[in-house]
């Protein structure tokens, strides 16, 4: 699954798979402005971080078509403010603004009028876009191996093609252990309040064949218990430099209930995943989401009017906790600020 994240050159639009109105429709929303965009990645058309990222690209375009359209006499400083909106649009996923400031780099290096920007830009975001996919098998093949053959494998929130460019990175996992001929199953928690593990998760597996079942979210426990699950393998919206990880929210919990019973837990996630920036989990800053998405569901309320809500939208496992990093460069092992600051150097000097 590749196209449901798609740059239309003649249209100059993004086209992008609604991920909210799966499983039951499949329908396209076009992005043609920077607006657009935002409002895409607010309200959550797109999400997970690496597709964050490849979105945020194709929005750097859309934003200098925009400048170019207008005839900004002073078109960096207008574009600047264009790439600082999209940039702004979700605060923890990292994705975002790295592919932002890489995109702002070729702006930076560029010494000509704005209209001959638009190819390098193109070409930029394209290969973003390509990378990503590369990137995710990559670290599948890394991460294969941490899945025993016949395993159970327990996913929270959606880390699959969906959230990333293609093929995903928690579900590469199990993709690239099923292409090693290993007979895996997933338990995909649904995930409240916006259910991605019950429409997301479960949806794509299901359209790739490989057996899924879904979970409610306050059943991990007793599933461990009895003996249901083999191992833990979840995306990552933020990696601090010392390993503490922000996932969709619960995550902390299941990873709790896995050290608890013993079970492997990994997070899968791209280099560009990871923070040094930010030293540890605590500078992570997390989303709170609008109360409406706990409160009401399809269209129906299910909390009592004027009783407010908590809707954080992510949590953060600390490092002590992970059994293993999967990224395209290996699975990173403790003590993760040693590992990651190795893996970090060695990919930059590719």
């Amino acid at each position: 699954m590749e196209d449901h994240i798609r740059f239309d050159i003649a249209d100059h639009a993004l086209m992008l798979l609604d991920q909210r109105l799966l499983p039951t429709r499949k329908s396209l929303a076009v992005c043609r402005s920077v607006g657009d965009i935002v409002t895409a990645l607010q309200t959550m058309v797109v999400r997970g971080a690496p597709a964050i990222g490849v979105t945020a690209a194709w929005g750097c375009v859309l934003a200098l078509e925009d400048v170019v359209r207008r005839g900004d006499k002073e078109w960096r400083a207008a574009l600047d403010a264009e790439l600082d909106r999209i940039a702004e649009a979700r605060p923890t996923a990292v994705n975002l603004r790295w592919a932002v400031e890489r995109m702002r780099a070729i702006a930076a290096g560029f010494d000509g009028p704005a209209s001959e920007l638009a190819p390098l830009f193109q070409r930029e975001a394209r290969t973003i876009q390509q990378e990503d996919i590369a990137t995710c098998k990559a670290l599948g093949r890394a991460g294969a191996d941490c899945i025993p053959d016949g395993a159970t494998v327990m996913t929270h929130c959606n880390a699959g093609a969906l959230a990333t460019a293609g093929y995903g990175t928690a579900l590469g996992v199990v993709r690239a252990a099923l292409e090693q001929g290993k007979r895996i199953r997933v338990i995909a928690n649904e995930t409240r309040p916006f259910l991605q593990g019950a429409r997301l998760t479960a949806w794509e597996l299901k359209e790739d064949v490989i057996d899924v079942t879904v979970a409610c979210d306050n059943a991990c426990a007793l599933l461990m218990q009895k003996g249901m699950v083999d191992c833990v393998v979840v995306g990552a919206d933020r990696i601090a430099a010392n390993g503490d990880s922000a996932n969709k929210i619960g995550t902390f919990g299941v990873a709790i209930l896995a050290r608890h019973f013993g079970i492997p837990f990994y997070i899968a996630a791209p280099l560009s995943t990871i923070d040094p920036a930010t030293p540890t989990g605590a500078g992570i800053p997390i989303e709170e989401r609008p109360y409406e998405e706990v409160a009401i569901l399809n269209e129906r309320r299910i909390c009592p009017e004027d009783v407010p809500a908590y809707n954080f939208a992510f949590d953060v496992t600390p490092a002590h906790m992970i059994t293993g990093i999967i990224t395209e460069a290996g699975v990173l092992r403790p003590p993760y600020k040693d590992s990651i600051a190795a893996a970090l150097k060695n990919h930059s000097r590719r």
